[in-house]
């Protein structure tokens, strides 16, 4: 490395925090803060419970974005030609060895830190905190790479959408009832979109890579559907939540409705990589928008 390179280079507290993508930590924050909101709303709160599940989340997500940036550089997915950010290890600001040790650190910690919700939800948090760090690794590595086959988004919508929402709710009320999975199903999907629009922006490099996306797989067209199906389902959830006789109150995040139609337009519109990368971080603010509304909506 020559002295202009070292000029060039960024500090390595920016460099880890770019690599940790907090453009995609609301997918951790949401269920968590949704589910609780449920819990609170059947008198069941447990703070020290919902903090646990807080950090295991954000742990796990940290641990899977430094996963894909290891691994999508290994199958040559992040390459030069590359348009969106760029990944530390591709871009040589980080070894690959270093960022493999990274994951096992923070993927590790999730798991021990995982441990302390046995108490609350029993010895299925074990199983579920296995899978959930597993499937993170898998989602990227491993034999059969989830997201290199198209499974990605359904990864997306399980982890951070049902299995968060009902796990997070669970821990503190010792059982899981219809209306906490209907409500995970907003966060699993605005989540997703969160993918989707991430998918888009490097269709072509994927596809150079043999990343089957369901983006490759089905063009961007399906991608811009899928996009707009599932705002429409978020959107559609509140009310499914007044006709079970919930308040008024759980209608607030039909306030995101006019962000989430504008979201839609910029995905069809946009054409190059900065307008995907500011739409990226502006689904991400929606869903952690969607959450608070929604949550705010349940308590009152």
């Amino acid at each position: 490395m020559n002295a202009a390179d070292l000029a060039e280079r960024p500090p390595a507290a920016v460099i880890w925090l770019a690599a940790a993508r907090p453009r995609t930590l609301p997918a951790a924050v949401a269920p968590v803060l949704v589910g609780s909101a449920l819990a609170a709303h059947d008198h069941r709160l447990q703070p020290a419970a919902a903090a646990l599940c807080l950090g295991f989340a954000l742990l796990v997500q940290v641990g899977t974005n430094f996963a894909n940036d290891y691994y999508d550089f290994i199958h040559g997915a992040d390459t030069a030609a590359r348009v969106g950010p760029r990944r530390a290890v591709a871009a040589g600001l980080v070894a690959p060895a270093a960022m493999r040790r990274a994951m096992a650190i923070v993927l590790g910690s999730a798991f021990v830190l995982g441990l302390g919700l046995i108490p609350w939800g029993g010895p299925w948090m074990l199983a579920i905190g296995v899978a959930s760090i597993l499937c993170g690794i898998a989602y990227t590595g491993g034999p059969y790479p989830l997201g290199y086959h198209g499974f990605g988004d359904l990864f997306v919508f399980v982890f951070f959408g049902l299995v968060a929402v009902a796990t997070t709710y669970f821990v503190q009320t010792g059982h899981v009832t219809g209306p906490v999975l209907l409500a995970a199903v907003p966060v699993g999907l605005l989540a997703t979109n969160i993918l989707v629009v991430n998918n888009y922006r490097d269709v072509v490099t994927d596809a150079a890579a043999h990343k089957r996306t369901l983006v490759v797989r089905f063009g961007r067209r399906f991608a811009r559907a899928q996009f707009a199906l599932s705002l429409a389902v978020a959107l559609a959830v509140p009310l499914a939540f007044r006709a079970l006789g919930f308040g008024y109150g759980c209608l607030l995040p039909l306030l995101t409705a006019p962000l989430a139609w504008r979201h839609v337009r910029r995905l069809q519109a946009g054409t190059t990589p900065a307008e995907f990368v500011a739409l990226l971080g502006d689904t991400g603010k929606l869903l952690a928008l969607y959450a608070v509304l929604f949550a705010a909506g349940v308590l009152i």
